[in-house]
């Protein structure tokens, strides 16, 4: 067992007070990678929506297509600004009388009043349930004995179990315990974004590989829609998403937003990083379309924050053609 009584908490940041790693953050990868372990995000948000219009009642306002979602299917879907920006992202399953979503780390209270003002005469309650239930990240096939959880294909070889947080610490210790390091290093690895990490106000999906995975490309209308399609039907989105491979002469990671730039010029920004077991040091990072894949990006750096320059080799997961005749990597 990994577990341990005195775990490293993280210090600041969206994840601020959740265990970073249990002592051993190279074997607690390892661990999750023979689909073993578990790992408490309990920090993000739960939302339930009930009544017999829920489902196409979201399929209208979001970007996935969930009017026939059967039970038990786990999805993501976003909701987008007029322009097609992302503003929520909700990562849901319906157990046959109740749509369940996860969100960010202090985003449901949000996306819960934006979705409740959207009723209308809808037959729906909204409700952020993240008081009384918890998320837990479980490596390996869904069992039934966890309750409800939700498989996706950003699920990371993993599924997600809503819990009560009456029931957190059984559920917890029923695993061997692995922390938010080893999960973001098998996140940035997979190339999966994390809104509001790796993005921004402006981020639109098509930037970030997530046509398929989260926005049906064949349902009826939606908010930001046309920016989607137009985006995807003429190709060359503004930015892409890229992996990023760190110097790892350089004993400290970048931070969450630092700039990166090509010749002296911004070109980008940097989202999550960690030290990955194989891979070593890896982050996400958005940058122009137009930037060079070939060519060594510069992360931080003398000036911004007092941070090291770190040098950072490019990895393509959107391609900067992407569009209806190229398909996104991730």
């Amino acid at each position: 067992m990994v577990n341990s009584s005195s775990p490293v908490l993280i210090e600041s940041g969206v994840d601020a007070g959740q265990p970073w790693h249990y002592g051993d953050p190279m074997r607690e990868q390892r661990l999750l990678d023979a689909g073993e372990g578990a790992v408490d995000l309990s920090h993000r948000g739960v939302i339930t929506i009930t009544g017999p219009d829920r489902l196409s009642w979201l399929h209208s306002l979001t970007t996935q297509h969930l009017s026939d979602l059967a039970p038990g299917v786990g999805v993501t879907t976003l909701v987008l600004s007029p322009q097609g920006h992302i503003e929520h992202a909700l990562y849901g399953v319906d157990d046959g009388e109740t749509f369940w979503a996860h969100t960010e780390p202090g985003a449901a209270a949000a996306a819960a009043q934006w979705l409740d003002r959207m009723r209308f005469m809808m037959r729906v309650e909204v409700a952020d349930r993240s008081a009384g239930y918890a998320v837990v990240w479980v490596a390996g096939a869904a069992d039934p004995a966890d309750g409800l959880a939700r498989t996706g294909p950003d699920s990371l070889g993993g599924h997600e179990v809503f819990v009560p947080r009456a029931d957190l610490p059984a559920m917890l210790a029923a695993y061997p315990a692995a922390g938010l390091w080893a999960y973001e290093a098998r996140r940035i690895a997979a190339g999966v974004p994390r809104i509001g990490v790796d993005t921004d106000h402006r981020s639109i999906p098509n930037e970030l590989g997530l046509l398929g995975p989260a926005v049906h490309l064949d349902k009826g209308c939606y908010r930001g829609q046309e920016t989607i399609a137009r985006v995807h039907n003429l190709g060359r989105p503004p930015r892409r998403l890229v992996r990023l491979h760190l110097d790892g002469s350089v004993d400290t990671l970048p931070p969450v937003g630092a700039t990166l730039t090509l010749d002296g010029r911004p070109v980008g920004f940097v989202g999550g990083s960690a030290r990955h077991y194989e891979l070593g040091p890896i982050a996400l990072g958005l940058v122009k379309r137009n930037t060079d894949p070939g060519r060594d990006l510069i992360a931080a750096g003398p000036g911004e924050d007092g941070e090291p320059a770190i040098a950072a080799g490019q990895e393509v997961l959107v391609d900067p053609e992407v569009g209806l005749h190229v398909r996104p990597r991730l």
